[in-house]
C-alpha cells in the first residue's frame, strides 16, 4: 500500500490452485518467502489527466493498486472506474475499491453485472449485461485521458476498441493480460507464415541482429524494445508467452555477442542463451532462429 512500507499481495483462491492453496492454507506468519520485484510495463503515470481504470474479473487487481496510488498521491485527478463482473460472488474487492472510490472528489463508478438478480445490482449499484464497446461508449469518457486496461485478451481487445472510438489516443490505452498466454509458435507448426523479411521503417541504428535460421539481418531499431519486438517485425518464428523474463518459453541460443536486459530476468537463461522476450543487443549478436 502506498506509504505503509509493506507489500500486499491478492490472491483468487482456485478449488484446485497449488500456489493458491499453500498461500491460504499451509503458509503462515513468519515464514520466509523467495520474491522477484514487480515487472512489466503496466505502471500508473505521473500525470495529472483523467485515468481511465477498466478491469473484468479478477484484473481488477493491478488497477486497484493504481487506485490506492491515486487516492494517496494525486486525490484531485479525475478517476474513471470501469469493472465488470457476472455478479457480487465473483466481484473480488468490490467493497474495497468502492469505498477509495467515495473519498475522491471527481471519481466515476460503472460496475456490470452480467448474470446477476435486480436486487444484487440494485445494492452494488451495477448496471445490467457486460462491459462492452457499447457501453463504454454511452458513458462519455474523456478523450484526454489515459486508460489501463486489464482482464481477458477479449475484453482488452475490444476495451482498446471502445476507448479509441471514443477519441482516447491508442498510445495512451494500456493493457496487462491477467492470465497465462498460451505459448505462441508462429510459423513452426502446421501454419503457413509470412517469409522472414527486415523490418518495415527507417533502419535503426543500433547493433546488427542476424536471424541465422531466417536468414534475416537488421540493425536493432531505435526504439525497440526487446529481440522479440524486432522478430516479430521481420516475421521470424518466436515461441514466447509472458514477454517479461518469467517463464522461459522465449530461450534462444545466441551464436556469437552479447545481449542486456531490462527488466532483469526472473531466473538467468543458462550459459549461451538468451531470452529474447526481455533482451536488447550490447553487441552484434547472431541468434539461432
Amino acid at each position: 500500500m502506498p506509504g505503509s512500507g509493506r507489500y500486499r499481495i491478492s490472491v483468487k483462491r482456485e478449488p484446485h490452485g497449488t500456489a493458491s492453496a499453500y498461500l491460504t492454507t499451509a503458509l503462515r506468519p513468519g515464514a520466509v518467502l523467495d520474491v522477484a520485484a514487480p515487472r512489466g510495463d503496466f505502471v500508473l503515470d505521473g500525470g495529472t489527466g483523467p485515468v481511465l481504470l477498466v478491469s473484468a474479473g479478477i484484473g481488477v487487481t493491478p488497477v486497484l493498486a493504481m487506485l490506492h496510488e491515486l487516492a494517496a498521491r494525486t486525490p484531485e485527478r479525475e478517476v474513471w472506474w470501469l469493472h465488470g463482473a457476472r455478479g457480487p460472488r465473483e466481484h473480488p474487492l468490490g467493497g474495497e475499491a468502492h469505498a477509495v472510490l467515495g473519498s475522491l472528489p471527481h471519481a466515476h463508478e460503472h460496475v456490470y453485472y452480467s448474470a446477476a438478480t435486480p436486487e444484487e445490482r440494485r445494492r452494488a449499484h451495477a448496471s445490467p449485461g457486460r462491459l462492452t464497446l457499447d457501453a463504454v461508449r454511452a458513458l462519455g469518457v474523456p478523450a484526454e485521458a489515459s486508460a489501463y486496461v486489464c482482464g481477458p485478451d477479449s475484453f482488452m481487445t475490444d476495451m482498446r476498441q471502445a476507448l479509441t472510438e471514443a477519441g482516447v489516443d491508442p498510445a495512451r490505452v494500456h493493457t496487462e493480460l491477467f492470465a497465462t498466454l498460451p505459448s505462441l509458435t508462429p510459423g513452426l507448426t502446421g501454419t503457413t507464415a509470412p517469409v522472414p523479411h527486415p523490418p518495415p521503417g527507417p533502419p535503426g541504428t543500433g547493433p546488427r541482429v542476424t536471424f541465422a535460421r531466417s536468414g534475416v539481418t537488421a540493425p536493432f531499431p531505435d526504439g525497440a524494445r526487446s529481440l522479440l519486438d524486432l522478430a516479430d517485425a521481420c516475421d521470424v518464428p518466436a515461441r514466447w508467452a509472458c514477454r517479461t523474463g518469467v517463464c522461459h518459453t522465449c530461450v534462444t541460443p545466441v551464436l556469437s555477442g552479447e545481449v542486456g536486459y531490462a527488466p532483469a530476468p526472473l531466473e538467468p537463461p543458462p550459459a549461451g542463451q538468451a531470452l529474447i522476450c526481455c533482451s536488447r543487443p550490447r553487441t552484434d549478436v547472431v541468434l539461432d532462429m
